[in-house]
């Protein structure tokens, strides 16, 4: 299928909030890791969102050129020729951006999907992410008021997150403590910024404990029955049930229960890095010890080509992750969700 159309991305996400099940949102940062994402969606039967970070696509443009803008355009032409290939649907989406790389990144990629929506055409990207968590939250809201203008006019789901979490990634560093857990204030404030959908929809990521980065189960304290108390409270005050689109930040070491009863709360994307990152990297290392001799040249020798061809191992990496996102999808309770199923 092709790359998701803005009407079939919302079909996505109007099915996971009814259905309550919840996408992968899946981290990649070159061409290996895209294949490996959507072969995974694929062989889960489910439709899913991949969507690369400013590290991520500043390592795309090439580690010497360190262009954000470059590495994001030149990624999503990528997926929009590969996707074709597959019989699920794919969205594209932007991760994290804060506040200092705003102009480097999500307003020229906006700018770009302007341009292609005047001509008729679709946007690059179905959705981008302004993170303002590290700002107060009257300026965070300020600047996500702005910015769904744009993604709106542009076709364009806009996600932002209100609260903090915890960890670190892509140089984006917050301590654990309290200021993880977003309250029903945080919550009425973003409504009255921003709307329930009349102004353009939006993908929200309220914190209830959440960390990046690598925990073994048990380790990070989530309460997921936060999302529950804010679903609720501001529902009421709306008259609308689960008014919020929820996206669930810094996952990795989460139980079952945990990924399940933020799914029942109204989360319909979940991203997905550190653990596919480590489900692609595992078996390349493996190939890397299976194969000593022929993948290193040892006292002059010329090893072994069928070894250390990148082909070898790299499939073995995209096999791995494959893998990893096809769990993914059942812990979310997408596999077999196509909407062309």
């Amino acid at each position: 299928m092709p790359i998701a159309t803005p009407e079939v991305y919302a079909q996505m996400l109007d099915k996971a909030k009814q259905n309550r099940f919840a996408y992968p949102a899946i981290n990649v940062s070159s061409s290996q890791t895209l294949n490996a994402a959507i072969r995974g969606f694929a062989e889960a039967g489910s439709d899913g969102i991949v969507q690369v970070s400013t590290g991520g696509a500043e390592y795309l443009s090439g580690p010497t050129v360190k262009n954000m803008v470059s590495g994001a355009v030149a990624l999503a032409a990528y997926a929009h020729e590969v996707a074709k290939n597959y019989p699920v649907n794919i969205a594209l989406h932007t991760d994290h951006c804060p506040k200092d790389k705003l102009e480097g990144f999500v307003r020229p990629l906006l700018q770009i999907s302007a341009e292609r929506v005047a001509r008729g055409e679709n946007p690059l990207f179905q959705s981008h992410m302004w993170d303002g968590s590290a700002v107060p939250l009257t300026e965070n809201l300020e600047i996500a008021k702005e910015l769904l203008a744009k993604t709106a006019a542009a076709k364009i789901v806009l996600e932002i997150e209100v609260g903090v979490v915890g960890g670190e990634e892509d140089g984006v560093a917050n301590e654990i403590n309290e200021k993880l857990y977003t309250t029903v204030e945080d919550g009425l404030a973003t409504v009255e910024a921003l709307g329930t959908g009349e102004n353009g929809r939006y993908l929200t990521a309220l914190t209830f404990g959440n960390v990046h980065g690598v925990y073994k189960p048990g380790a990070v304290k989530l309460r997921p029955e936060i999302l529950a108390e804010i679903q609720e409270q501001v529902g009421a005050k709306l008259g609308k049930e689960r008014p919020f689109d929820l996206v669930f930040h810094g996952g990795s070491g989460s139980t079952l229960e945990e990924i399940r009863a933020a799914v029942d709360h109204g989360v319909i994307k979940m991203n997905v890095d550190t653990d596919t990152q480590y489900a692609f990297t595992r078996p390349v290392a493996g190939h890397m010890f299976a194969n000593y001799d022929g993948v290193l040249k040892v006292d002059g020798e010329v090893g072994n080509k069928k070894a250390y061809d990148p082909r070898a191992w790299g499939k073995a990496g995209e096999e791995g992750m494959a893998k990893r996102v096809g769990e993914a999808c059942e812990n979310l309770r997408s596999t077999g969700t196509s909407l062309n199923a």
